[in-house]
């Protein structure tokens, strides 16, 4: 890694979070009384964005939004974290929005995302940012936008030297070729089963899924298991990185965003593989405990001092 680059780059989208808590998800024609609501910010690159600003890393974000309400709720966002936003306006698309049920017993979420002018993300606007993208250290993006356009923004890293972190998710068919431009990929378990074609109910079937990764030409498989932590997987290693209880849990809709943009930042400061995902199950292991999403990325201080807890 080139001692002239630095911080994060990050391709992906904002919506708008329109969160609603209840026991239960209600029927097809049902009707049921919930028990909290709350709008905020999030999708996935916003909330990686959030997670690694908040971890000490210097943050480029690179995405679309409409000219709308949601999409100032969004720079207000990035200015607040101190996050750089190369990001277009579009005045004829919105700014996207996700529906966010959450179990209010469990922590459990279920998830519509509909991502608005961010749909719209071309290989060309990435080229428009590429800039950002090779003076990085670590490049981030996942599949909320077109693949095309996380595609290009691989592209553009790898042949840049600089450290290229794909999160899988949601997970859809791409062409396999992509791997090769990965050096991380983070699927959680349902995404690795989905892209693998391996059911994921233990660690040693992540392994298994691992090893697919691998075939196609990824540098490491770094597989999040919910409360059993991460598996980092690699052809030199494969070491099970445990979770980090620090409180009840409340809700889980951001954890895997907290642990990418903790993962990305660790990496962006020169830890090691190990070191860097133990550090972003430490980013999730507290925001598990918070609700929302990109409201619930601890701050480098609460993630230093849990570290120091659980040697």
């Amino acid at each position: 890694m080139s001692s002239q680059k630095s911080g994060v780059a990050i391709l992906g989208i904002f919506v708008a979070d329109l969160a609603f808590r209840a026991a239960r998800m209600p029927g097809i024609g049902e009707t049921i009384a919930g028990s909290g609501f709350k709008m905020g910010p999030g999708g996935k690159g916003s909330n990686q964005a959030v997670a690694a600003a908040r971890a000490g890393a210097a943050v480029t974000f690179i995405s679309k939004v409409g000219r709308d309400e949601f999409g100032a709720i969004a720079f207000t966002t990035w200015r607040n974290e101190g996050i750089t936003a190369r990001v277009v306006e579009a005045p004829d698309q919105p700014t996207g929005a996700a529906y966010i049920f959450v179990n209010d017993r469990t922590g459990e979420n279920a998830i519509i995302v509909v991502p608005g002018a961010a749909a719209t993300i071309s290989a060309g606007d990435v080229d428009s940012a590429a800039d950002a993208i090779r003076t990085a250290a670590v490049f981030v993006t996942q599949l909320e936008q077109p693949v095309a356009a996380a595609r290009r923004g691989l592209q553009i890293a790898k042949a840049a030297g600089v450290t290229t972190i794909f999160n899988p998710a949601p997970a859809e068919p791409f062409d396999d070729d992509l791997y090769a431009l990965v050096d991380f990929v983070t699927p959680n378990e349902n995404e690795a089963a989905m892209l693998t074609g391996v059911s994921v109910t233990s660690v040693d079937d992540a392994r298994k899924a691992g090893d697919v990764f691998l075939a196609k030409g990824v540098g490491c498989a770094l597989i999040t298991l919910g409360e059993t932590g991460a598996l980092l997987h690699s052809k030199s290693q494969s070491l099970l990185v445990p979770a980090f209880n620090a409180g009840p849990v409340v809700e889980t809709a951001g954890a895997g965003d907290a642990f990418n943009g903790g993962f990305a930042a660790a990496l962006a400061r020169g830890a090691s593989p190990a070191e860097a995902a133990r550090f972003g199950c430490a980013v999730a292991g507290i925001s598990v405990t918070r609700a929302g999403t990109a409201p619930s990325m601890p701050n480098l201080t609460e993630v230093t001092a849990l570290l120091a807890k659980t040697k």
